[in-house]
């Protein structure tokens, strides 16, 4: 493959045969470069089928296939060179594509060149041949090198021949030296050849042949043009030059050589090019690239470029610094694009006449790149009228004094001439003053200048002050450093020159300001002052210069009037109060003090201590305030508002509890009186005078609610309370009040609370709780007392006829003892009840249907008995026989139903008998009874 150089590359093996029965004619391919974008030229070796062999134009696409084979050839051009040449041989091996080397094929590349390309040199320098090589392969090492010149192909021999400049007897033994060519290469890529000296018969065609240890064998060649003398240089300009504007300019020349050494240097005619001509960034230094792409020796050289460089010779010369002498050199006319140069040329040459001569100015064109085609005259940079290169000017006058230019115009824009400067001589015109500033203030600096146009200039000046003229006042300018008020006056002067005076021209007046002079403040209000009093004050001053405009007051909350000032309500501590008269400046009065009088101020309470107060201790109570104006002073103190007594200081030497209160202190003079804050005096002391009050106080019926208040004097107030009964037993109760909600007569009693503060404890007295039986528990107690009596009576009443009813019994069981019948009695012994007293029933009501009574009797037959029952006498029972094997138990009742009343609350008409029911049983038959106790149970249930 390829990296530079137009080349043909063929495989030695892909030319076998390739001239067998062909002409001498196209026996041999000529050795010549072609134009490839930097590709080189290789021989081919053993064509095959192949009737000629053409390497086609530049831009060109040329390919041919062996049908028998299925081999083909491409040549393809790229960039008007030759780029690809590659077949297939019969082993199948692709020649890599001339270009570039890729790391799977093998390659050659020397030095650079394009369609045709050679290396130039001249007689007695030398040539050097870069050159690399790559081959794929750890066993493919380079074998055999041999530089031909002028090769050709051998048809005889199958091989190229030629002058051998250099070859490698042994394989891969490269000797550095063989007479006039050294090998700077190596067996790792680089095969770079050198040849110094280099002569002219040496020009023609170098052939490089490279072989491995394997098959492959290349053929790479490029053009050698070695002259009598050295070429020269190449100059490159860029495409305009202007002035001023930083160009680069190229030397170059295509050779490079490290054995040889040569400098590019440069030269413009009249004069040289150097730092101060040219003025180059940087010093042109020559830069050689020597690489197989590119083989060159250059020099850059940056300068600005001037209007005077424009048709001068710039050379670039080939410098020999071995020999001290120059090989070549190139030569170029510089073209420099400039404005137009001009110059005038004026005559009388001084530019400077008497009024009413003439002047006659010539505009010249010095130069102009490219052509101007328009000249204009200019006064002091103003336009005049005309085109022409000649202004005439044929009686001046003193106006037509001043700076004259001429422009001309091109496509670059106008250039202007230098100035001209024409003084016309006259004598001065009449003066003026000038006063600088023209207003000033009384004790500033005043500067005063005589103006007057002359030509020459006044070289003498008189001054005047109100028309009489000022001695020793000869300069054009004068100052009064302190400007006063008796500088103040009409100036004027006169100029004079060479030509004669001047004339007194128009007057100045110098006007001397200064702010208003003795300014007071007046009091316009009759003495004294008091407080809350309107006060109007005036500002008055002497004299001014602009006059007053305006007044100014360093107080506030006041209006202020055209020259004066009321203040509304003053205050006590009004300052001193001054004014200003203002025209430009101000100027202030001294300040005048009001003298305000007023009642004291800040009256305030003292306490000493002022720690806490405890009772018994010593306190002082001092009456202080901070001013009074007049100072004749009285004090006077209050207790909760009342008068106490006068003087300063009020002392408790053993204060108690009921000296506590609000204490106000008085402070009057013959303005007014005022009254401090009230000071709150608060007394410390433990718990006293503790009572307990009771609410009601007059007793409590039981269920309702009493109220206990512990009640008692003490600062700080109580923190912690307790409650005790007549037996002095803790009622763990801690509030203040002692609530008892419902009361039960059970807490009639005395009771005593305790109170405690941080400061000790005390105790109340005992009182006294009185809690009466409410109707109801009376009632309710009267009833019980009652009941409890007639249940003793009915008890023994019962008992009684319990007894007689058990002997009775008892003497029935001894007569039935032999007898199995059964009978069963029921005897109603009613009584008559006792009518009862008419009377109101507060107490109650009587319901009849309550009176109902129900009799329940039991009967349990001892077992073994089977008898069926026997009905009984009184027919409203109902006996039931029962099952051996059940209990022989049978209940009997007995309902009697009362007679209902009218009304629940009417006591029936006729009174109703109380029954007591009896159940017996009558067990007759003989036989053993069981030891088993008989039973009966009686029941009755009354309303």
């Amino acid at each position: 493959m390829l990296e530079s150089g137009a080349a043909s590359l063929y495989n030695s093996g892909w030319m076998d045969g390739w001239m067998e029965g062909k002409s001498a004619g196209r026996e041999r391919l000529a050795l010549h470069g072609s134009q490839a974008d930097e590709r080189g030229t290789a021989y081919p070796e053993k064509p095959r089928e192949l009737p000629e062999f053409r390497i086609p134009p530049c831009n060109q696409t040329w390919s041919s296939r062996d049908q028998g084979r299925g081999v083909g050839a491409q040549w393809v051009s790229e960039k008007n060179c030759l780029q690809d040449i590659s077949d297939q041989m019969a082993q199948r091996q692709t020649l890599p594509s001339p270009g570039s080397c890729l790391d799977t094929a093998s390659c050659i590349s020397l030095a650079p060149r394009s369609c045709f390309s050679t290396i130039y040199a001249w007689d007695g320098a030398c040539a050097w041949i870069p050159c690399n090589y790559r081959i794929p392969g750890k066993e493919n090492i380079l074998n055999h090198l041999t530089l031909y010149h002028n090769p050709y192909y051998n048809t005889t021999t199958k091989d190229f021949e030629g002058a051998v400049l250099y070859s490698n007897q042994k394989a891969e033994e490269f000797p550095p030296y063989q007479e006039r060519v050294q090998f700077l290469g190596n067996e790792k890529g680089n095969c770079t050849l050198y040849i110094n000296p280099v002569k002219v018969s040496d020009s023609g065609q170098l052939g490089l042949r490279i072989m491995t240890v394997g098959p492959e064998k290349w053929m790479e060649s490029i053009g050698l043009n070695v002259s009598e003398k050295a070429p020269p240089p190449h100059i490159q300009l860029p495409p305009e030059i202007q002035e001023l504007q930083e160009v680069t300019v190229t030397c170059s020349l295509n050779f490079a050589c490290f054995g040889y050494q040569i400098h590019l240097q440069w030269s413009l005619e009249e004069p040289a090019v150097n730092a101060t001509t040219l003025a180059p960034k940087t010093p042109p230094t020559t830069h050689i690239t020597l690489t197989t792409k590119t083989i060159s020796s250059q020099s850059n050289l940056m300068f600005q470029p001037q209007w005077t460089h424009h048709g001068k010779n710039l050379t670039c010369q080939l410098w020999d610094p071995t020999k001290q002498h120059i090989l070549s050199e190139k030569t170029v006319q510089l073209d420099v694009k400039h404005l137009p140069k001009l110059k005038i040329q004026v005559l009388p040459q001084e530019a400077t006449v008497m009024e009413g001569a003439s002047v006659t100015m010539e505009c010249q064109v010095i130069s102009s790149n490219p052509q101007y085609w328009r000249i204009s005259w200019l006064k002091n940079g103003n336009l005049l009228p005309g085109t022409k290169n000649v202004l005439s000017l044929p009686e001046v006058t003193r106006d037509m004094s001043g700076k004259y230019q001429c422009e001309a115009l091109n496509v670059l824009g106008t250039g202007k001439s230098e100035g001209v400067d024409l003084q016309v001589l006259h004598a001065p015109e009449p003066s003026r003053v000038q006063l600088s500033p023209s207003t000033v203030q009384e004790g500033n600096q005043v500067k005063l200048t005589c103006v007057s146009r002359a030509n020459p200039p006044p070289t003498n000046y008189t001054w005047y002050y109100n028309g009489i003229e000022m001695p020793g006042r000869t300069n054009q300018n004068f100052q009064i450093p302190e400007a006063l008020l008796r500088h103040a006056g009409r100036y004027s002067c006169l100029a004079e020159n060479s030509l004669g005076l001047g004339q007194v021209g128009q007057e100045a007046e110098l006007d001397v300001q200064y702010p208003p002079k003795e300014v007071t403040t007046v009091i316009q209000n009759p003495v004294p002052i008091r407080e809350g009093d309107s006060v109007t004050l005036l500002c008055t001053y002497n004299s001014s210069n602009p006059r007053v405009t305006r007044y100014e007051w360093d107080t506030v909350g006041s209006r202020v009037l055209p020259a004066g000032l009321t203040i509304q309500n003053v205050a006590w501590d009004t300052g001193p109060v001054k004014c200003a008269a203002c025209n430009q400046w101000c100027f202030w009065s001294p300040p005048v003090n009001l003298d305000v009088q007023y009642a004291p101020k800040d009256v305030r309470v003292l306490i000493s201590p002022r720690t806490e107060i405890y009772s018994g201790h010593r306190v002082l109570l001092q009456c202080d305030f901070s001013s009074s104006h007049p100072a004749d002073i009285h004090f006077f103190w209050k207790k909760n508002g009342v008068f106490l007594e006068e003087g300063k200081d009020l002392s408790f030497d053993s204060i108690s509890p009921e000296d506590a209160g609000s204490y106000n202190c008085l402070v009057n003079n013959s303005i007014g009186q005022t009254e401090s804050k009230a000071w709150a005096v608060q007394v410390l002391y433990a718990p006293r005078r503790l009572h307990v009050s009771v609410s009601p106080k007059d007793g409590v019926i039981e269920g309702g609610e009493a109220v206990l208040t512990c009640e008692s004097d003490a600062n700080p107030p109580i923190s912690h309370y307790a409650w005790f009964d007549w037996n002095n037993q803790d009622l763990h109760h801690y509030n203040q009040m002692l609530r008892l909600n419902p009361v039960k007569v059970q807490q009639s009693g005395a009771y005593w609370c305790q109170g405690t503060n941080r400061l000790g404890r005390s105790q109340s007295p005992p009182s006294t709780l009185t809690v009466y039986y409410s109707a109801a528990t009376i009632s309710r107690r009267a009833a019980l007392g009652v009941g409890f009596c007639l249940a003793v009576f009915l008890l023994a009443i019962w008992g009684v006829k319990l007894q007689r009813s058990w002997k009775r019994i008892q003497s029935q069981q001894r007569l039935q003892e032999n007898s199995s019948g059964q009978s069963f009695f029921v005897r109603n012994i009613k009584a008559r009840r006792t009518p009862q007293a008419e009377g109101p029933h507060s107490l109650g009501c009587y319901n009849p249907v309550m009176e109902d009574a129900v009799s329940y009797a039991a009967l349990r037959f001892p077992p073994g008995e089977t008898d069926s029952p026997r009905l009984g006498d009184a027919g409203t029972s109902e006996m039931q026989g029962l099952s051996p094997n059940r209990d022989d138990t049978v209940t009997y009742s007995v309902v009697q139903k009362s007679q209902l009343g009218d009304y629940e609350n009417v006591t029936p008409s006729v009174l109703e008998d109380e029954g007591i029911h009896y159940s017996e049983l009558v067990h007759f038959g003989a036989g053993e009874r069981p030891l088993a106790q008989e039973g009966v149970e009686y029941v009755i249930l009354k309303h």
